[in-house]
């Protein structure tokens, strides 16, 4: 049995894409094709139903999946033992991540990146929305929300610390809260759906639900909207340390933790068989973002503390 068979089968699990599962292997559409369906010859079953858009598992080709994933791993762990395969890896790394924190802190980072591995080429997508890894073709996604998908394999990148902030001169018109409970008094801007505040107080958590005049659902409108006096606000330390630094905005309830149990985090899909640029960008930016972050380590806010 062809070990570059069982290893375009085990890509092409992931991607449900021939065409896309053989260039990252470095093999044309048409070669790509033929390896499937010799490996289905060989075996004499159906491996994978195809369509005109995708390729999914036959329940032959799910039963044989975790065998041929078990196979490929002893000979990556083989070839390893003897320093072989240690190349550079090379093709294109598609990515999907959150626009604000992709501007803000990946794209400062690649040069680096792309310096340690010249073979690569990273295509990214910036959007707010949860896409479809396999749908859209993606190797990679970097999330700050809940993860909700059990068919995806998550690594925590950095932690994702939340803190209270506003404007010095709202603060100057209208005074700084000493409580959670005295936010009922200030106008709050809200990311729609995270009206419900809470804070670790000595008495335990409670919850304040904040209203103002002003909502949205992008965290850079809610940022940029406190730093210009709209009122106090929920906000990512990634997204407003720069802001703190210069004093454009003044942490405020620093004695009240907001509770939060978000992180920054890197998803693919399941497989025992980690693509080596998907495991080359994991291990890069968990080592880049360090832990505390670099974004906590320049301020002098306590925010390595704030979330429980």
């Amino acid at each position: 049995m062809n070990i570059e068979h069982l290893r375009l089968f085990v890509r092409l699990s992931s991607t449900h894409n021939i065409s896309l599962a053989g260039q990252e292997l470095g093999l044309s559409p048409a070669v790509a094709s033929s390896h499937i369906n010799k490996l289905e010859q060989a075996l004499g079953v159906r491996l994978v139903h195809r369509t005109t858009r995708k390729v999914s598992l036959t329940e032959e080709g799910e039963a044989f999946l975790p065998h041929a994933e078990e196979v490929l791993s002893s000979v990556e762990a083989a070839r390893a033992s003897v320093g072989v395969g240690s190349a550079s890896p090379t093709g294109t790394l598609r990515v999907s991540a959150p626009a604000s924190f992709g501007r803000m802190h990946l794209i400062p980072a690649l040069k680096d990146f792309l310096s340690l591995y010249p073979g690569l080429t990273v295509d990214f997508r910036f959007s707010d929305s949860i896409v479809d890894l396999v749908e859209g073709g993606f190797d990679i996604a970097i999330r700050n929300s809940e993860l909700k998908d059990s068919t995806l394999i998550a690594r925590k990148l950095a932690p994702d610390h939340r803190i209270i902030c506003a404007a010095p001169n709202y603060l100057a018109q209208f005074g700084q809260p000493h409580s959670p409970e005295e936010l009922s008094h200030h106008q709050c801007l809200n990311l729609i759906g995270l009206e419900n505040w809470g804070f670790d107080t000595p008495l335990g958590r409670i919850n304040v639900k904040t209203k103002g005049c002003f909502r949205s659902d992008n965290g850079d409108a809610i940022r940029d909207a406190c730093v210009d006096g709209l009122g106090i606000a929920m906000n990512s330390t990634w997204s407003v340390y720069k802001y703190l630094q210069r004093g454009e905005l003044v942490q405020v309830l620093k004695e009240y933790p907001f509770v939060s149990d978000t992180a920054i985090w890197a998803v693919y899909p399941s497989s025992r068989l980690l693509a080596p640029k998907v495991r080359a960008f994991i291990d890069y930016f968990a080592d880049y973002f360090g832990n505390p972050t670099y974004w906590d380590q320049q301020l002098d806010t306590g925010c390595g503390h704030q979330t429980k």
